[in-house]
């Protein structure tokens, strides 16, 4: 009989990295043929503008959740607990709730870290107590060596796995060629929020276009603490609406068009819950030159220099001058782009991504 997992993770909506892969083990074949496994998800909010923010219907949600974890318990009695925590905040309080119930049933623990930050907050009396109870005994899955650093207080090298994130291969992927145009096309896909760089981008492009060099900017997403208004009359304000587009949210094929016809990814983030964006891994799938900086575990995603550039964070005018070289120079361009395209196929690809989890998980269950 196969062991039994229970999974509480993220599952869209809202999109976001932390959902999509908990979608992709929720989807995965090899993970349900592996293990009896059952799943529960923890997301309340339905749009990202609403995430961190209480509410009496996430309040009722979380109650739901936790009786149901109640009976689970009770009635499946897994052999695994795999649990997408979030470290900080009213998120991490919610789980610790959880992670209580499931300490008492003695459930061995598992947790997949998608966001980062204990180091910030764990000289906090609260953080800290609470810190050393949910990790004391559990092993943690990183998504990058680059994150050990931030909980290393707690949780010894030897309850680390790494497991980066993987996405799914496009069908029938095939390289084509850019619409004919003699301007060079940056894409910028994230939720609009201002840590991810989307006002250090548009200043980067006022400068480029102060210099004369011609250019378009295309930026995707959905609305976060930046409205549409908002990034429209930026844009308006910095007389770039000639080379600056905002359009809005895309999925599925009209996504994958927008990625075909970019020639450069641009990611100037400063989030400080920045991990491991699978949005670059999406940018190196369609083989483009990445610019992005020193943030999270991008360290293990981009390799400055050979498939993108990493710049200092709210850098304007180093991000500038990369975008300025990658826009002058076809051959660089070329050349990062198809090196970004051997990375994801060598790294980052769905199937890598299930095989090491179902080897960390069924160690786990030999350990527990």
């Amino acid at each position: 009989m196969n062991q039994k997992v229970l999974f509480i993770l993220h599952i869209p909506p809202p999109v976001h990295g932390s959902s999509m892969v908990g979608q992709f083990i929720k989807q995965s074949k090899r993970i349900n043929s592996e293990f009896s496994a059952r799943y529960l998800n923890l997301l309340a909010s339905k749009d990202v503008s609403d995430s961190g923010k209480v509410s009496l219907v996430k309040i009722s949600s979380f109650v739901k959740i936790w009786f149901i974890l109640l009976k689970e318990l009770i009635k499946y009695k897994p052999d695994l607990c795999y649990l997408a925590i979030t470290c900080r905040g009213h998120a991490f309080f919610r789980d610790v709730l959880l992670i209580f119930l499931l300490k008492l049933f003695r459930v061995n623990l598992i947790y997949h870290m998608h966001n980062k930050g204990v180091s910030e907050v764990q000289e906090y009396f609260i953080y800290n107590f609470f810190y050393h109870l949910v990790f004391k005994g559990s092993n943690v899955i990183l998504l990058s060596k680059f994150l050990y650093p931030d909980i290393e207080k707690y949780v010894a090298k030897e309850q680390i796995y790494i497991c980066p994130n993987g996405i799914p291969e496009i069908e029938q992927f095939k390289l084509i060629s850019n619409e004919q145009s003699n301007k060079v096309r940056i894409l910028f896909l994230s939720n609009l929020i201002e840590t991810k760089g989307v006002k250090i981008l548009l200043e980067a492009c006022n400068k480029l276009k102060d210099k004369s060099i011609e250019f378009e900017c295309i930026y995707i997403g959905g609305e976060g603490d930046i409205s549409s208004d908002q990034i429209n009359a930026e844009i308006q304000s910095m007389n770039l609406s000639d080379c600056v587009t905002y359009m809005g949210k895309k999925y599925g094929k009209e996504k994958e068009q927008e990625f075909t016809k970019a020639d450069i990814f641009a990611f100037p983030t400063f989030y400080e819950k920045e991990c491991f964006p699978l949005v670059l891994l999406e940018a190196q799938q369609h083989s483009l030159p990445i610019i992005s900086t020193y943030e999270g575990g991008i360290q293990d995603i981009v390799e400055s220099g050979k498939n993108g550039y990493l710049v200092p964070q709210r850098d304007v005018d180093e991000l500038t001058n990369k975008l300025e070289l990658l826009i002058q120079k076809p051959e660089i361009r070329t050349q990062m782009g198809n090196s970004a395209r051997n990375n994801y196929i060598k790294k980052f690809t769905l199937e890598r991504f299930e095989n090491r989890m179902l080897e960390i998980l069924k160690k786990s269950l030999t350990v527990s």
